[in-house]
């Protein structure tokens, strides 16, 4: 196993620890193991009451689970997180302008600055969309960038997440819990809010409505249903939101407009916030087999009597293949060097760099292009000699399904664990909302944690836990 140097939020890797944890670093001294171990089953306790759970598909258990939730925040200092805020609508912005390019004019690609198959060739990629633009040219209104931190000033973007990006109820939760139990800790830091998430997200939707809509504009969350691994999420954002949850079969087109069933008769949505895949959204169009979306809905849309967040055929944008021409990406439409770096990584596609991961397995980690929730991966420092056989393999087979990255040193932050207080690898999901009035992101996002000493991989799904994010804003 390759041995990685990383660097820790709270001790800067030189034992001294940072300002910004200074009051952290006191309470954990101050705190028996019994009082924080006390904390976490209440923690627990209260999330099991609130019912916020997932579901992991495939698994052999199917029954819903509780993601591990670490009582130590995350610290952030004000002027840290106004590099990364800078960062991510720069990013937000220029993918909008991508997709924006490629459904319309598409002159990157006659530019010749990325492939053209990377985009036609894409699974995500929807002909269907080619000519159509979305109001205000906003594709993307809800974004979760994935950033890792592997030094003080040294951020960069793991990957992007501009289809249907989960995780934010658990950002709302965590604050709320925290709060619950840890009311003096909390008191003692100026801490930047959450809690207005809902309220920048509904004027985000709202600011998006087609110019048919009459009066205060009707926003509506459309969900697969209670089997689906993230329902909790659904319906408590619409809770927050204060707007109806509904499904497929809730909904109807009628002379392209979108309406859904009440007790008092149909009603007219001028915004839906949908949480279902493209392919399932219209039987119409996509799959003709589907029973979660709405036949007609794409219709609807495309006479502009109905914005859908986010829009149809934004997958591209979050292609990993795509992920690595970001740079280029800014440079092209914003005429800016990005703020954010990427992860350096290879392109399988590409015979030398094929090559090169052939060659050095055991280094990197492999993703598949459409993968996510961490499964379909190769983290090769922690893989066994068979496993990176296996995934030769899948690599030589469809070369041009594969990316590969070095394993960065992620930081790692002070986590409540078995053994006690120990460092654990964490990396950050911001939200950036983006409306006709601009963009915003929450300060703070989910921090997933990897809650077993040496893990690299934070998903829920691969044993991950979470914490609360706190940006501090006297630091």
């Amino acid at each position: 196993m390759v041995e990685q140097s990383f660097w820790d939020e709270m001790t800067g890797g030189t034992g001294d620890i940072r300002a910004v944890y200074a009051r952290i670093d006191q309470w954990l001294r101050d705190t028996p193991p019994d009082i924080l171990a006390a904390r976490r089953s209440q923690a627990e306790l209260l999330f099991r009451r609130i019912g916020i759970t997932f579901a992991v598909y495939g698994s052999a258990d199917a029954a819903e689970r509780l993601i591990p939730f670490d009582i130590i925040p995350r610290v952030i200092a004000q002027k840290e997180w106004h590099l990364l805020e800078e960062g991510l609508i720069q990013r937000v912005k220029a993918i909008n302008a991508f997709l924006t390019d490629i459904y319309g004019p598409r002159e990157i690609l006659r530019a010749g600055v990325i492939p053209a198959d990377l985009v036609f060739q894409n699974p995500a990629f929807r002909p269907e969309m080619a000519g159509r633009r979305a109001p205000h040219d906003i594709w993307v209104h809800i974004a979760g960038i994935d950033v890792v931190r592997t030094g003080e000033n040294e951020f960069y973007v793991l990957e992007d997440n501009a289809r249907t990006p989960s995780g934010v109820s658990y950002m709302l939760e965590n604050r709320d819990v925290m709060m619950r139990l840890l009311p003096d800790l909390f008191a003692a830091h100026r801490i930047a809010p959450v809690e207005n998430y809902t309220d920048l997200l509904l004027n985000c939707l709202r600011s998006v409505a087609p110019p048919t809509a009459s009066g205060e504009p009707c926003v509506a969350l459309l969900t697969p249903g209670q089997f689906n691994s993230a329902y909790y999420e659904h319906s408590f954002l619409a809770d927050r939101l204060g707007v109806e949850l509904v499904e497929g079969s809730d909904l109807f087109v009628r002379d392209d407009v979108l309406y859904m069933r009440t007790t008092q008769g149909p009603k007219r949505i001028d915004v839906l916030y949908r949480r279902i895949d493209d392919d399932y959204l219209d039987p119409l169009v996509f799959r003709p087999d589907s029973v979660l979306g709405v036949p007609g809905i794409l219709n609807a849309c495309n006479a502009g009597n109905l914005t859908l967040s986010n829009a149809v055929g934004t997958g591209v944008a979050d292609d990993k293949a795509v992920y690595t021409y970001m740079p280029e990406i800014v440079r092209f439409y914003l005429g800016q060097e990005a703020i954010l770096k990427n992860v350096p990584t290879w392109r399988c596609r590409d015979a030398d760099s094929l090559k090169y991961v052939l060659e050095h397995l055991h280094e990197l980690v492999v993703k598949e292009v459409n993968g996510s929730g961490g499964y379909g991966m190769l983290v090769g420092p922690h893989a066994t000699k068979e496993e990176r056989e296996r995934f030769r393999e899948k690599l030589l087979a469809d070369p041009a399904n594969y990316i590969a990255q070095p394993t960065l040193s992620l930081s790692t932050c002070p986590a409540f664990v078995e053994e006690g207080v120990a460092p654990r690898h964490v990396d950050l999901r911001p939200f950036v909302l983006t409306g006709a009035n601009g963009s915003r992101v929450v300060p703070g996002g989910l921090t997933r944690v990897a809650m077993r000493k040496g893990s690299l991989v934070v998903n829920s799904s691969q044993g991950g836990g979470t914490k609360d994010t706190w940006i501090i804003e006297d630091a």
